[in-house]
């Protein structure tokens, strides 16, 4: 009897300690009736730059160009074809042609004979590029005359150097009349400018 009064009293003074202890235990929020806060998503902040790193200095030094790379050699003169005798616009004239495998190959479509042109129904006109050097130097012959065999007028052969710049051969004459020729299809597109200002153009045909 005893006992089962020690056992009732016990149980009744465990129980608020129970209660409590469950009480403590269940979460309770930091700020009674506010929601949970979200998370804010923010960029991260860039990286520093790297640390620049030398390389290893090169275990050879950069090789020098041989004296033969940088000297240049004198270029040979081009064979010349045999002397032959021409007639062209009234003018005789001996014409020699360099071998076009001897012409650089950019220049070689200026080489040859050029004639069967006419600046005016008057004026008659013929090219020879006899050879161009490496350096864009062209050997010419013009011939001028008057259109045909019957016709009276004054002609003449001009004989000196043209030069080749972006495709185009130019050459002047001693009263400032001005030359000036580029290839066009097999033949060459010729332009003669007076020193008065007078502006002619003649085609200019690939002669054999």
């Amino acid at each position: 009897m005893v006992g089962h009064l020690v056992t009732t009293l016990l149980a009744l003074l465990l129980s608020p300690a129970v209660a409590l202890a469950q009480q403590q235990s269940s979460p309770a929020p930091l700020y009674p009736g506010a929601m949970p806060r979200a998370f804010e998503t923010q960029p991260l902040p860039p990286l520093p730059p790297a640390a620049e790193t030398t390389g290893p200095p090169s275990a050879t030094a950069p090789a020098e160009p041989s004296p033969a790379a940088t000297s240049g050699t004198p270029a040979m003169g081009a064979p010349m074809s045999a002397p032959a005798e021409r007639v062209f616009c009234d003018q005789a004239v001996t014409v020699q042609l360099a071998d076009p495998d001897a012409v650089a190959e950019r220049f070689r479509p200026f080489v040859g004979i050029w004639s069967d042109a006419s600046w005016t129904p008057q004026l008659c006109a013929a090219l020879i590029v006899e050879n161009v050097a490496p350096d864009g130097t062209a050997t010419i012959l013009y011939l001028f005359g008057p259109m045909g065999s019957k016709a009276r007028g004054a002609g003449g052969v001009l004989q000196g150097t043209g030069v080749i710049r972006d495709g185009e051969l130019r050459f002047q004459n001693s009263d400032g009349s001005q030359f000036a020729f580029r290839p066009l299809y097999a033949d060459l597109d010729g332009h003669f400018s007076t020193p008065g200002g007078q502006d002619y153009q003649a085609i200019f045909k690939k002669t054999p």
